[in-house]
């Protein structure tokens, strides 16, 4: 991009349009001309049509990619695992030290499933039972949450929402989700299998692979980014562990509140409330919200405890246990990390909420990696 400043010939006479207004001896409006070359317009507009590809390519394969993501933050969950059997127990090859970790997590998913998936099978089958008992009472005015139709007719203006749709529209609805059920078990089934074997690779030959990417950079900063990579690496580790931490105390703690109460179908309303607390900040809240309605439906005192556990429960892990995950490993303030939970959900639902943090933190230290870099480099 050019710019041409005309010479005093080219310059505006006076009385004409250029004419200088009163006051304004001695200064000569410059006219400014913008010449784009052929080659620069060429140059933008690809670059313009390669972005355009670029995201139509990422929203194609947002499921694949989605994939991707949830295996790399496994690998580098597992990854210290891995390098702790290397150095410990003298393990030469990674690949037997990778094979080793993942077997004995196999085996660990196994045990847990072996031990929690039968009980809780169980009450899953009886709450889904039991829900008709509990719509039943709630159309009929009984029971605690009985006001709801008594004062303000809540399943009456729901039937005539429904109403409104048509049989046919009904009939049509009802396929449509059964189609859409069955789409969506086999997807997780296959994107399971996927995960689990992308996962293994990942521990296997992710070293491998990062090498090659440090060797493409210069001799001279090959050392900056092995350190800017092993802290990416520490932070992601970091905060899948914390998370699944977390979501283990909050699952364990609900389910012991729910069977002291006398709620039914504690162990599965624990698990329920152990997966929704992976997502940060909201997660604990929308968990709150269903639990409590379940312990209403039970008794009032049992309504009361429950959410006024919740209620502590949830300030404990704000002001206590989150803040020591993402203050140590991410190290993101609070409004920081709002954002980017926002921003995660938007673009990719749950999955974007859960990998926002850690995804939000590299940012912060790539950035902050070029800040400090770029405050070195005159003096250097």
């Amino acid at each position: 991009m050019h710019h041409r400043v005309p010479n005093a010939a080219q310059r505006p006479l006076s009385g004409g349009l250029g004419a200088r207004a009163p006051g304004s001896e001695g200064l000569v409006p410059e006219e400014r001309v913008v010449l784009l070359r052929p080659r620069t317009i060429v140059t933008t507009a690809a670059l313009i049509v390669g972005l355009a590809a670029a995201l139509w390519i990422v929203y194609t394969a947002r499921q694949a990619l989605t994939w991707v993501l949830v295996s790399v933050f496994l690998a580098l969950a597992l990854n210290p695992a891995v390098d702790a059997v290397q150095r410990r127990f003298g393990v030469a090859r990674r690949g037997a030290a990778a094979g080793i970790i993942y077997v004995l997590a196999l085996l660990a998913l196994a045990a847990l499933g072996f031990a929690l998936i039968p009980p809780i099978a169980d009450q899953v089958n009886g709450l889904a039972q039991a829900a008709p008992g509990y719509v039943e009472d709630l159309t009929k005015g009984r029971g605690p949450l009985g006001f709801l139709e008594t004062k303000y007719h809540v399943v009456e203006k729901v039937r005539q929402g429904v109403g409104k749709g048509g049989n046919a529209a009904g009939v049509l609805g009802g396929a449509s989700a059964v189609l859409s059920i069955t789409r969506g078990v086999i997807t997780a089934i296959v994107g399971t299998v996927t995960i689990a074997f992308m996962t293994f690779f990942m521990l296997l030959e992710g070293q491998a692979w990062i090498d090659r990417v440090y060797a493409l950079v210069p001799a001279g900063a090959e050392p900056r980014w092995r350190q800017v990579g092993t802290r990416i690496a520490e932070t992601v580790s970091g905060y899948v562990t914390g998370n699944l931490l977390i979501s283990l105390i909050a699952g364990s703690a609900s389910a012991l509140v729910l069977f002291i109460m006398g709620v039914p179908y504690a162990l599965a309303l624990g698990l329920l409330v152990a997966i929704l607390d992976l997502v940060p900040l909201a997660g604990a809240t929308l968990a709150g919200i269903l639990i409590g309605t379940v312990a209403f439906l039970t008794s009032l005192t049992a309504g009361i405890v429950v959410v006024t556990f919740f209620v502590l429960y949830q300030q404990l892990e704000n002001h206590l246990l989150q803040p020591l995950v993402y203050g140590r490993t991410v190290e993101l303030s609070p409004l920081a990390v709002l954002i980017s939970v926002l921003v995660g959900a938007e673009v990719a639902g749950v999955l974007g909420a859960l990998g926002a943090i850690p995804i939000a933190g590299t940012i912060q230290i790539v950035l902050t990696d070029w800040r400090d870099h770029r405050r070195i480099e005159p003096t250097g």
